[in-house]
């Protein structure tokens, strides 16, 4: 393939990323979004692979690598869950942190093309800077996948003078990076670079264990913008535009949608990144010494068939609990009953629902549910009090009032979905213990509010069958 056609089809490979993008940010558009990509990236390998700057000798590694990884991907398809999603997102973050300082340390050693002059020192500062931002995306994504796995605890880990620590690590590889550009010789500088990425590979790992829980859902859109640079580092060092401007679509649109997020929650992006807030998950919902704000009025599954039977309008809010049950599919079957029973079934989704952007939409895309009835959180907060039953799965601090009532929680200002204000609320968990932000939440000791203890799937089941008997 000629450099010419080789750049057609970069430039038609990236019209489908554009495509892609866009087709991403509509539950109806999205599996077009998909197909888009995935065009797209055919073209971009193939391009890739049969352009000029590939020999036929190369074919047989290329071929080789692209075998393995796509029946790893494959498997991953197949295999993991849905509530295994967030991690294995953070997971492919990390894989893409680590290509780039490879490709960054094998740019540096390589020696096959020379560069003299300010050339020489613009290559050398893409080398530098593409290390650095995979170097934090690597890590950062290594504890981030042991956050959402649950093998790292969801408390953050606040270091005293933690900010200046950052601040001198900054510093540090300022200085380090001045010694790299001044060096002479692939020895010299080899130094320094492996000081900065050993900060950088810190820096990650403090950054991502500074974060609570409850702000995991923006630190995986971060990751996945950082994912983005770090690609487009990787294709200045190699030269390749595709690259760049693909690594620059993820990027920008990775930043856009943790901005977006950290408005949702009325958190400074910054103060998310700086320090986080919560505590680990599964602590008891009472704080120590505090007296409950009433007292826990427990619920049957038959007694919560009767209350949706004798609902006009529902309103069913997800969370994590539902995924981890799996309980989607009852879910969708219980909507398509009182449905069909003229019941007025809906939605709500908090943005940070789950722990990753959009985790509740796919749950229930995958399940079926039509896209009309699922609606954000803007869109259905003020039909709370025209509801007569709101219906919480699995889902904790994003229906907590304190976030608006308690001025000294660790979540105030926090947009939460009021389902307080139902007619009735019946809140479904295993037990009494606190969300993934380890707050306390006072919707449980309502006078309104029922508690529906027990496995979400089962328990559902159990509301299924009450409902057609």
């Amino acid at each position: 393939m000629s450099a010419g056609l080789a750049t057609v089809a970069y430039i038609g490979a990236t019209i489908l990323f554009i495509l892609s993008l866009g087709g991403l940010s509509n539950p109806e558009t999205a599996r077009r979004g998909n197909l888009f990509g995935i065009v797209g990236m055919t073209i971009a390998v193939l391009a890739t692979v049969l352009g000029p700057r590939v020999t036929p000798a190369g074919y047989g590694w290329i071929v080789g690598a692209l075998v393995v990884g796509g029946a790893i991907g494959l498997f991953a398809a197949k295999k993991v869950q849905m509530t295994q999603m967030p991690e294995l997102v953070a997971l492919m973050h990390s894989l893409v942190g680590l290509a780039a300082c490879l490709v960054g340390f094998a740019s540096y050693i390589d020696t096959s093309v020379q560069y003299s002059g300010a050339e020489k020192t613009i290559h050398e500062a893409e080398i530098y800077i593409g290390i650095l931002i995979g170097a934090v995306t690597f890590s950062g994504s290594v504890i981030a996948f042991g956050k959402l796995s649950g093998k790292i605890g969801g408390k953050p880990l606040l270091l005293p003078a933690r900010h200046w620590l950052n601040l001198a690590g900054l510093l540090v590889v300022i200085w380090f990076g001045r010694e790299f550009l001044n060096a002479h010789g692939v020895a010299a500088g080899m130094t320094p670079l492996l000081v900065m990425t050993v900060i950088a590979l810190l820096f990650g790992v403090h950054m991502v264990m500074a974060i609570g829980g409850a702000d995991m859902p923006v630190v995986v859109s971060m990751l996945n913008s950082y994912s983005g640079w770090a690609a487009a580092a990787t294709g200045f060092m190699l030269s390749n535009d595709l690259l760049i401007v693909v690594g620059a679509l993820v990027g920008s649109s990775g930043a856009i949608l943790s901005y977006i997020m950290c408005r949702a929650m009325n958190r400074n992006f910054i103060s998310v990144i700086a320090g986080g807030f919560g505590t680990g998950g599964g602590t008891p919902a009472a704080a120590a010494g505090a007296q409950p704000a009433g007292e826990v009025v427990p619920v049957s599954a038959v007694e919560t068939a009767e209350m949706l039977r004798e609902a006009k309008n529902v309103i069913i809010v997800p969370g994590y609990g539902m995924a981890v049950a799996q309980a989607q599919h009852t879910v969708f079957e219980i909507t398509k009953h009182l449905r069909e029973k003229g019941v007025n079934v809906r939605f709500g989704i908090h943005p940070v629902a789950g722990r990753m952007p959009g985790h509740m939409n796919v749950l229930l895309a995958e399940a079926k549910v039509p896209y009309d009835i699922v609606l954000e959180l803007d869109e259905i907060n003020e039909d709370f009090p025209d509801t007569d039953v709101s219906m919480v799965i699995g889902a904790n601090d994003i229906v907590n009032p304190a976030a608006q009532d308690d001025p000294a929680s660790p979540i105030a200002g926090m947009p939460v979905l009021e389902v307080w204000k139902a007619r009735h609320s019946i809140v479904m968990k295993r037990s009494m213990a606190s969300g993934y932000a380890g707050v306390d939440n006072p919707l449980f000791y309502k006078d309104n509010n029922r508690m529906l203890f027990g496995d979400a799937k089962k328990m559902l089941d159990e509301v299924l069958v009450a409902l057609k008997t």
